[in-house]
């Protein structure tokens, strides 16, 4: 294989070749395992702010990360060179670590019979032929339909669209090779509005794999500015109790923080408020988490986990019960049971809703708070204690009021995931949870 001089693309079968050289590397050196992974990345960001060009930026990286393992020892190098010399230093530096770190008798490759045989096509390649040109016009057309919405709207922080292509080859020496590419295209719109000597900002955004299926990014600017001025006025509250309701964009991190609770790494090391939950009854009877790791064209799709373990459909939560835990195979092994193919991290949890609108959840929760933005990072893990900086809308007689702002939510989420009164059939499909509104039937709202 020759030298690779020029920054063009590589595809799928140029980085097998290069996870393969790496791979085998390792075995001439007598390492008793290696898995090898390799990567290219190519972008363009446009953004523009008040009609004018505030930043263009174009990507185009790659790199290979290589890991040995060697009498239960692990070592582990990278490198953006992907010349064969530079390659093969890389793998001989990963070596050498490997005879310096401790042993570990849980560390070492998946199994080989889980590895993934059968790589699916999930339509997640979509390249967008987007010229910087093109960018810049439609982030200033975004930019320009928020800023034409209401005389209120004041200021901007820009309005972005991006388009990102990236490749990946992973590989291990039980004989496993794969690749895929995908795609991601997004466009953002920041705005401000004042009134009063006061002001507000709010943004909005749409993402997907097919830049086809992107909302209109003159739509963008306009739901940018309507949800900055709905902010307009806002008040503080007392401190007092009643429900709340996540809207999609925030509810999907409510439930982030079980999946994070039930994740493998926070089992094994006992740091988790959700420890030993499997078969507990967590949420609600009505509440599932099914992952679906093989959604054609979804933000979180993999035929394969990061050690290439073959993913598959499960309940993670069924009728409210905890069925299993987060793994891949080191955390796995140090807990006793088998990888849930999730090195890597969950791959789509579609949270089902209970078949009630937006709407009607504001209807139900007759009296409280809409949560559309929380700030801080008041989580801990290891409690399950919560409280979180707040921005939203009071609700009265099933009716928004006013906006708020400046109020702190807080529980316990052991608790509150209890009080789920009901979830929205409004999904927000942007991202790898899938959830829509949550109404929790009670919360304390410390206000003024």
């Amino acid at each position: 294989m020759g030298i690779i001089t020029k920054r063009e693309s590589l595809g799928r079968s140029e980085l097998e070749s290069l996870v393969k050289l790496a791979l085998d590397e390792a075995q001439q050196r007598g390492m008793d395992q290696a898995e090898a992974a390799a990567s290219q990345d190519t972008g363009l960001s446009a953004t523009a702010r008040l009609g004018e060009v505030e930043s263009l930026e174009y990507t185009n990286d790659r790199g290979i990360g290589i890991t040995v393992f060697k009498d239960s020892r692990k070592g582990n190098a990278s490198t953006s060179d992907l010349s064969p010399e530079a390659i093969r230093e890389a793998v001989a530096k990963a070596c050498t670590f490997a005879t310096l770190t401790a042993r570990d008798k849980y560390s070492g490759l998946a199994d080989p019979e889980l590895l993934c045989k059968d790589i699916r096509d999930l339509d997640l390649d979509h390249p967008w032929d987007l010229d910087a040109d093109r960018a810049i016009a439609m982030a200033i057309e975004s930019e320009a339909a928020g800023l034409q919405c209401d005389p209120r709207i004041s200021n901007s922080e820009g309005a972005t669209v991006s388009t990102n292509r990236g490749t990946r080859a992973y590989g291990n020496t039980h004989g496993f090779v794969g690749s895929f590419s995908k795609t991601s295209h997004s466009v953002t719109c920041v705005l401000l509005a004042e009134a009063d000597g006061l002001m507000q900002r709010d943004y909005h955004y749409t993402a997907a794999r097919d830049a086809e299926k992107l909302e209109a990014v003159g739509e963008v600017g306009r739901r940018a500015a309507e949800k900055t001025v709905s902010r307009l006025g806002a008040r503080k509250i007392k401190t007092t109790r009643a429900p709340v309701l996540y809207v999609p964009e925030v509810a999907r991190g409510f439930i982030g923080h079980a999946i994070g609770a039930i994740s493998g790494g926070a089992q094994y090391r006992r740091s988790s408020f959700l420890l030993d939950a499997v078969g507990e009854t967590v949420f609600p009877d009505f509440v599932n988490i099914e992952e679906r790791p093989h959604l054609p064209g979804a933000m979180a799709s993999a035929s394969y986990d990061g050690e290439g373990v073959a993913t598959y459909d499960r309940d993670i939560v069924a009728g409210g019960v905890l069925q299993a835990y987060i793994l891949g195979s080191y955390s796995a092994r140090r807990l006793g049971l088998t990888t849930t193919a999730n090195a890597g991290g969950s791959q789509n949890l579609v949270i089902p809703g209970s078949g009630q609108s937006q709407a009607e959840l504001i209807s139900k929760m007759g009296t409280g708070l809409i949560v559309q933005e929380l700030i801080g990072q008041g989580v801990n893990g290891v409690t399950g204690d919560y409280s979180r900086g707040a921005v939203g809308h009071w609700v009265e007689n099933g009716e928004i009021q006013y906006p708020v702002h400046e109020v702190t939510i807080a529980g316990n989420l052991r608790e509150l995931y209890q009080r789920i009164a009901a979830i929205g059939n409004d999904q927000d499909i942007r991202s790898g949870i899938r959830c829509g509104s949550i109404l929790v039937e009670e919360m304390t709202i410390a206000g003024a």
